[in-house]
């Protein structure tokens, strides 16, 4: 269930509208829609008794509208960014995905006087348990996916040379330098201080990201940078930068929040909201703020019960866990799509679904020559795209290759009917189906699952079960009545499918399926179920009707696999997705092929398993099924919400399947034709 945190937000009587006087407001429509849902809808005009007037912050212009205010006689209320923004700032056109709002006319960064946050970290017990496991658990995730309030970094590029002490930089006209009790003058003070007290470190200036972009400058220039002072100017993970630090100074900035939270103490020179909680050596100590509080405390108030939260793809309100899901899922496509990419392989009618999942940063070139293609990525320095079943030896020369295919929540009908994918995995060191090399699957089941990680694939199983979803998810009629004894469900496949190529062993057709599962099972009640591209005639797998007579008691075409699934006893497959999907409805499964979940320890295997599978005399725990749930539709495919357009995390795509609104078609007779012509394929590919 999701948590929504919004009714703790407000202090005091809810206007019936925020009134401004800021042009800005007029053009930002997210801030516009957090209100809304909220219940405090956004108005330019003049307030009325029962309204308040709403300002950014302390910027100059938020003055014009505490004077209206006052003159109104109607309350202030001040809005600020909360501390997971964006993956860029909003000067790159970025919207926030939270807001600090508050309604006693304070802001977090003005040491002036108490803000509502610093009210919640004075008085409110923050000792619920729910409260502060949840603040454990964001904590690790937001470090082990390197998340900050800007996520224009790169968690795989290295820091410098650990044992350095930090020094953070921010831009010159922050508002919580100038509210916050300092000036230009302390970050000069800060960097003398810190060689004082560090005489042989290393000093590294970090440099923010707006300054880094050239949108704003900082305070410190090329200039300092002597001796053992250096500027780290480099798109450095802050995770990384703080975990190589022994010492961290700074004057305000929340990269001092996030030291806390990697378990420094830093030491302060301004007067943020952070400071004053025994948590900082403090230059300049606010005397009001007396209270000791636990790390785990200052983030449970911060980031859970001060902001409010927004789901840009659901459109609504939500929980600081929802917000994670979003931004993991954003600044991952960023990440990969940072230096855009040329792509080869692709087929004229998806170049725009590849467009639209990977070209939002850049974007993707596409070229039918692999020789052209090869030199135009090393040219470019661009990873070079290619549809997994498509890749040739000539592509070995390109210095990073990209593989891709469909993910396993795919989408509402078939990819053979031109439907456009609500999911696509990226492989950059084999892919998953193809059993004879590692792939990027095979890491993420051998590496450590978080606590958290394994908690939100639970919940993302039992919703799978409970909206009974499959990879197509075609719908279908009723199950006829089924025979009674043991069932076994048998999966057709399509037999030139290149799991079937590459991952079948000695069983490597439908019939022959069905055949050994007979042998093997001679009393059971089998029911076959055909792949729906083979029922729809457009690939290769058909098994007619008197070949099928004594081998399979039942055969459903049209049946809802989750529906058949959980009218079995078990399933036999080759490499099925089905046979997933079982695992995933506690159905035991056997494995006649190498599919991306055998030899895991979650399927009986038929198959032999390559070496690069797990064995029992293997170190380390053996994956279970969180793991597998984690990889396979949360750690390896990305997704594409139809709705929004942005990336989204795989909760966004079940939420759409279920409902079955607004999903993307595709164009049967487009597909029939592209069939005809297959033996035209030039003429495809152009």
């Amino acid at each position: 269930m999701t948590r929504l945190d919004h009714d703790n937000w407000a202090a005091g009587d809810i206007p019936r509208r925020l009134c401004h006087v800021n042009l800005g407001f007029l053009r930002d429509r997210r801030l516009a829609r957090i209100l809304a849902l909220a219940g405090t809808p956004l108005h330019a005009g003049r307030p009325r008794p029962d309204d308040a007037v709403l300002v950014w912050g302390r910027t100059p212009v938020a003055a014009r509208g505490e004077a209206w205010a006052r003159r109104r006689a109607v309350p202030l209320w001040r809005a600020e960014d909360a501390f997971l923004r964006s993956i860029r700032p909003g000067r790159l056109g970025d919207a926030t995905l939270g807001l600090i709002l508050d309604p006693t006319g304070g802001v977090h960064y003005d040491s002036s006087r108490a803000s509502r946050l610093e009210t919640i970290l004075a008085s409110d017990p923050l000792d619920n348990s729910n409260l502060l496991q949840r603040a454990r658990d964001v904590m690790a995730r937001m470090r082990g996916l390197h998340l900050s309030k800007y996520n224009m970094h790169d968690p795989d590029l290295p820091g410098p040379p650990p044992g350095y002490v930090l020094v953070i930089d921010q831009t010159r006209d922050d508002a919580s330098i100038r509210h916050g009790a300092a000036s230009s003058q302390t970050f000069r003070d800060m960097l003398v201080r810190a060689q004082e007290d560090h005489p042989t470190a290393r000093i590294i200036i970090k440099v923010h990201p707006e300054t880094r972009n050239g949108l704003r400058p900082g305070h410190y220039t090329p200039s300092e940078a002597k001796g053992r002072v250096q500027l780290c100017g480099d798109p450095v993970s802050p995770v990384t930068l703080l975990d190589g630090a022994i010492d961290v100074y700074t004057v305000s900035s929340q990269m001092g929040f996030e030291a806390i939270l990697a378990g420094h103490r830093p030491r302060v020179f301004g007067q943020p909201f952070y400071a004053g909680w025994g948590l900082t050596e403090d230059e300049n100590p606010v005397p009001r703020r007396k209270r000791n509080l636990t790390r785990t405390q200052l983030f449970a108030a911060a980031m859970i019960l001060a902001p409010l939260w927004y789901d840009p793809c659901r459109d609504r309100l939500c929980s600081l866990e929802d917000v994670l899901d979003q931004l993991e899922a954003e600044a991952r496509a960023f990440r990969q799509d940072r230096a855009g990419y040329v792509a080869t392989g692709i087929r004229l009618w998806k170049r725009s679904t590849f467009q639209e999942f990977f070209g939002r940063a850049r974007v993707v070139r596409f070229d039918d020559n692999p020789v052209r293609a090869v030199r135009a990525a090393t040219t470019r320095h661009q990873p070079l795209m290619v549809w997994a079943g498509r890749e040739t030896a000539a592509l070995a020369t390109a210095p990073r290759v990209l593989r891709i295919e469909d993910g396993f929540l795919r989408s509402r009908g078939l990819g053979a009917e031109l439907v456009p994918p609500l999911g696509l995995v990226l492989d950059d060191i084999g892919i998953y189906y193809d059993p004879t090399r590692p792939s990027r699957f095979e890491v993420l089941m051998k590496e450590a699952l978080p606590d958290w990680a394994r908690a939100r694939a639970d919940l993302l199983a039992v919703r799978l079960k409970a909206a009974g979803l499959s990879k197509y998810n075609l719908g279908s009629k009723p199950l006829p009545p089924l025979p009674a004894g043991r069932r076994i469900l048998v999966p057709g496949q399509v037999e030139d499918d290149a799991s079937i190529r590459l991952g079948a062993a000695d069983v490597r057709t439908n019939l022959d399926l069905l055949r050994a599962v007979r042998i093997a099972n001679p009393d059971a009640v089998i029911l076959y179920k055909p792949h729906p591209d083979v029922v729809a005639g457009l690939r290769p797998g058909t098994v007619h009707a008197q070949e099928l007579a004594g081998l399979a008691d039942l055969i459903l075409p049209d049946a809802d696999p989750a529906q058949v699934i959980d009218a079995v006893d078990a399933v036999w497959t080759m490499t099925s997705t089905l046979g997933f999907e079982a695992l995933i409805r506690g159905k035991p499964v056997t494995c006649l092929g190498m599919p991306f979940y055998a030899g895991w320890g979650l399927t009986l295997d038929l198959a032999p398993i390559p070496r690069r599978r797990l064995h029992p005399g293997d170190s380390g725990p053996r994956p279970d099924l969180a793991h597998l749930v984690h990889a396979a539709l949360i750690a390896y495919p990305r997704y594409r919400d139809p709705v929004s357009g942005l990336p989204c995390p795989v909760e966004v795509i079940v939420d759409r399947l279920a409902s079955g609104a607004s999903l993307p078609r595709g164009n049967r007779a487009l597909s029939k034709l592209q069939g005809a012509l297959a033996s035209r394929a030039w003429l495809w590919r152009r």
